[in-house]
């Protein structure tokens, strides 16, 4: 029960992280009004977002070296805080650009570090249930956060909004430095976990080239890069699209914007009990954490590449909905696929760069969305014509990931070394 609670401690984290994220799609109408500002600006905002987003994930394993995760994670949910400030007080395309590039650069290194702590109560075998919980949480904060913030957008503006998620975050760090404690299955970076001596978080690290020239750590980076593109998409510019182009009012557009949440935690949690239980009696990793997300990208892409041909907004959101609830459902599963390849100790670090890498993709997915609407005959059509480019390149590499992934092989090949070091401990002994 312990570890359970700790992990939902962690949910929480993240579904105010990917508040904070999503709150420029909500706010991005009135703002665009107040500021005078074009598509491609806002598009501009969201994916400089991710450029120091990207940028702050390599620091992951020197922030978990540095502090404890107990300390590294409040003050890295406080700087969230902090980033919300600035356009309360003083409002222009300049603050706005500084502050979302602050809290990209606070935000990089939180995503291994959640899942480092939260793995930290989960053996290896039992990761995929807790990764979906954390792969989750956006869409937790699309479905209960982001209505919530579109009334108060509406009820009183969007500064009200900013307001609330720097409150949020604050109520948050109270909560997890009064109980947060780390558990037995990964020892972090400063040595401050709790593991005994002889377990797997003993193991000895391996040179981190030997982990990121893998196979399976290169054609799953180019498919979480993939996927993450249309996530960013799908934060920026999703309420924009429900709006500008489907014609729904601003309070339906932020409520809806729950809708490919919902589908996307459903898959999550069903693949993630799944994947578990599957592993456990015995399938690949191959099978689990590769084929099983492979396969949801494939079908988002049969059916994001529709998307221009309809014209009923019901259809379209629809579309949409389901589109990214496959495309979303397989990230935990990668997840934890990249966590197979390391020793223990070096999970943040891993994880770090993992997540950095596919930062590139939100980095470049809301700026050209951004163009495709402006440069096209009219909103719908340059919405629709994002979705279809960017589910076309997601397909491309998952089938990359399909012929070149192989957590196993992979595994052996990383971590051999290590193996052939403790039998020579045991021969000297």
């Amino acid at each position: 029960m312990r570890a359970w609670g700790f992990t939902s401690l962690l949910v929480l984290l993240t579904v105010v992280n990917w508040s904070d994220k999503a709150v420029l799609g909500i706010i991005a109408q009135p703002l665009a009004k107040e500021l005078n500002l074009a598509a491609a600006q806002i598009g501009l905002v969201g994916s400089l977002f991710f450029f120091t987003f990207t940028i702050g994930g390599f620091f992951s394993g020197a922030v978990n070296t540095l502090l404890s995760l107990r300390w590294a994670l409040a003050v890295l949910a406080l700087a969230w805080s902090a980033a919300m400030l600035p356009m309360v007080f003083t409002a222009s395309f300049t603050v706005l650009l500084a502050s979302r590039l602050l809290l990209g650069l606070s935000e990089g290194p939180s995503g291994p570090l959640t899942h480092t702590a939260t793995f930290s109560w989960h053996p290896p075998a039992k990761r995929a249930l807790p990764g979906a919980l954390l792969a989750g949480s956006a869409s937790l904060a699309k479905i209960v956060v982001a209505p919530a913030l579109a009334f108060v957008t509406v009820s009183w503006g969007w500064r009200a909004a900013l307001v609330c998620l720097a409150v949020l975050g604050v109520l948050w760090c109270v909560l997890w430095l009064s109980t947060w404690s780390e558990g037995p299955h990964i020892r972090s970076g400063n040595g401050h976990a709790g593991t005994e001596s002889g377990t797997a978080a003993d193991e000895p690290a391996v040179p981190w080239i030997r982990i990121f020239r893998t196979p399976t750590f290169l054609s799953c980076v180019l498919l979480i890069m993939a996927i993450y593109a249309l996530v960013a998409i799908v934060l920026t510019w999703l309420p924009s699209y429900f709006e500008v182009a489907l014609g729904y009012s601003r309070l339906q557009a932020g409520s809806m914007f729950a809708f490919p949440s919902i589908a996307g935690l459903t898959l999550m949690l069903v693949l993630g009990a799944t994947g578990d239980r599957l592993t456990s009696r015995g399938a690949t990793s191959r099978t689990v954490r590769i084929i099983i997300p492979v396969a949801g990208v494939m079908i988002s892409a049969a059916i994001l590449v529709t998307l221009p041909y309809v014209g009923v907004p019901a259809l379209a959101v629809l579309i949409v909905s389901v589109g990214y609830g496959f495309l979303a459902s397989g990230y935990p599963l990668i997840i934890a696929t990249i966590t197979e390849l390391c020793p223990p100790r070096q999970t943040a670090g891993t994880l770090g760069v993992f997540m950095a890498m596919m930062g590139i993709g939100g980095l470049v997915g809301p700026y050209i969305t951004g163009l495709i609407v402006d440069a096209a005959d009219s909103p719908a059509a340059g919405y629709a014509t994002a979705f279809q480019v960017f589910g076309v390149v997601a397909l491309v590499f998952a089938l990359g990931a399909l012929v070149f992934a192989n957590p196993e092989r992979d595994k052996r090949a990383v971590r051999g070394l290590t193996s052939a070091h403790n039998r020579g401990n045991v021969n000297n002994q």
